[in-house]
C-alpha cells in the first residue's frame, strides 16, 4: 500500500500538471517574458505548485484514512495544520500569479501559513548538538507555549520558503533540488539510528510529487511552479526537516549552495536598497548562465552538489556535518565571488 501510494503521488502530480498547463493557458495565468532575468522567450503557464500540493495531500490523507496508526510522529491536528498552511500558500500564490500582488501581500500569505503551523502544534522537541548528544528543547516552556521553539520554527520555515522562492529562476531547479532534499530526509529517516517510517513516507511522497511535476518543468519548461509552488516546496521541505527530529543540517547541506547564494544576494540588496522579495539576475544560477553554460548544465551542477552533500549526511556524524556545512558555504561564497568578478571583466 505504501509503495503504491508513493508511485500514485508521482502519477497524480504528472496528471494534475498536464491539466494545469491547459488551465493556465485558458485562464491566461502566464509568466510573460519581460525583463532581462527571464530565460524563456514565450509565455509559460504558472500554477504548477498546485499539482504538487494536490498529489501530496491526497496521498497523505488517503494513508491516514486507511491506516491512521501508521503516523506515530504526528498528531492529526499537526497534519491538518500543515494542510491548512499549505492551502494558504497555494491560495495566495494563485492570486499573485493572477493579479501580480505587491511583495508585502505575498509575504503576508507566507507569514499567515507559518503562524497557522505553529498554532497547530508543529514544533521542535530537540536538535542535535554538533559536539555530542542532543539539546532538549522541551524545557523552553513559558506562558503556556514553547515560545523560544516557536521562534526557531518561525525563522526556519520562512527562511526555507524564501530560499526556494528566490531560487526559482531556472527551469527544473527548485523542483529537482526539493526532490533530492526530500529523498535524503526520507532515506535518513529509515536508518536504524532514527527509523521514522511515517516521516520517510511523507518525504518520499513529496519527492515523488515534485518529480511528477518536474517532467513538465524541466528545460524547456511547459509550466512553472508559480508563486505558491515556489513557496510551498521550501515550506514542506522545511517541515520535513523538523518532523524528522531536527534534520536541519541535512536540509542545509542539500540547499547549501542556494542558501549561501541567497545570503549574498540579500546582503547586496540591503546595501543598495533593493527589494528582498523579488528574484534577480545576480543569483548564482544566472551568473553561471552568463558564463555561457546552458540551462540544463547549470541545473545539473546544482543537482550534483545537492546529491553529493546530501549523501554525505547519511554517513557523517553531527560534528562532521557542521564541518561540511562550513566547507560548502565557503565553496559557494568563493564560486559566487569568482563568477561575479569574471562577469565584471567581460
Amino acid at each position: 500500500m505504501i509503495y503504491f501510494l508513493i508511485v500514485f503521488s508521482f502519477l497524480a502530480a504528472f496528471v494534475f500538471t498536464f491539466f494545469l498547463i491547459k488551465a493556465g493557458w485558458k485562464s491566461k495565468i502566464l509568466d510573460v517574458p519581460i525583463g532581462d532575468r527571464k530565460i524563456h522567450t514565450k509565455p509559460v503557464p504558472l500554477l504548477g505548485g498546485t499539482a504538487i500540493f494536490l498529489a501530496f495531500f491526497i496521498v497523505v490523507f488517503l494513508q491516514y484514512y486507511f491506516q491512521p496508526g501508521f503516523f506515530t510522529h504526528f498528531e492529526f491536528r499537526q497534519l491538518l495544520g500543515i494542510f491548512l498552511a499549505s492551502s494558504i500558500i497555494i491560495f495566495g500564490g494563485f492570486f499573485d500569479d493572477k493579479y501580480n500582488l505587491r511583495p508585502v501581500a505575498q509575504f503576508l500569505f507566507a507569514l499567515a501559513a507559518v503562524l497557522v503551523v505553529i498554532a497547530f502544534g508543529v514544533n521542535l522537541r530537540e536538535i542535535t548538538n554538533p559536539f555530542g548528544n542532543k539539546i532538549d528543547l522541551t524545557g523552553l516552556f513559558w506562558g503556556g507555549r514553547f515560545l523560544a521553539v516557536d521562534a526557531i520554527v518561525f525563522i526556519w520555515l520562512l527562511g526555507m520558503m524564501f530560499t526556494t522562492k528566490l531560487l526559482d529562476g531556472v527551469d527544473g531547479l527548485v523542483a529537482g533540488i526539493t526532490a533530492i532534499g526530500s529523498l535524503m530526509i526520507g532515506i535518513l529517516s529509515l536508518t536504524p539510528k532514527f527509523f521514522q517510517a511515517d516521516v520517510a513516507f511523507l518525504a518520499f511522497v513529496f519527492a515523488a510529487a515534485n518529480l511528477g511535476f518536474l517532467i513538465f518543468n524541466f528545460h524547456p519548461a511547459k509550466i512553472f511552479l508559480g508563486e505558491g509552488g515556489s513557496l510551498l516546496t521550501g515550506f514542506i521541505l522545511g517541515f520535513l526537516a523538523i518532523a524528522a527530529g531536527g534534520k536541519i543540517a541535512t536540509a542545509l547541506l542539500v540547499m547549501g549552495v542556494a542558501t549561501v547564494d541567497i545570503l549574498f544576494v540579500v546582503a547586496r540588496r540591503i546595501k543598495r536598497g533593493g527589494s528582498l522579495f523579488k528574484g534577480g539576475s545576480e543569483h548564482l544560477h544566472f551568473q553561471l548562465l552568463q558564463t555561457g553554460l546552458s540551462v540544463r548544465k547549470v541545473v545539473f551542477i546544482f543537482y550534483f552538489l545537492a546529491i553529493i552533500f546530501g549523501i554525505l549526511t547519511l554517513f557523517l556524524q553531527s560534528r562532521q556535518k557542521l564541518f561540511s556545512l562550513i566547507v560548502l558555504f565557503l565553496l559557494a561564497a568563493v564560486l559566487s565571488w569568482f563568477l561575479e568578478d569574471k562577469i565584471k571583466k567581460k
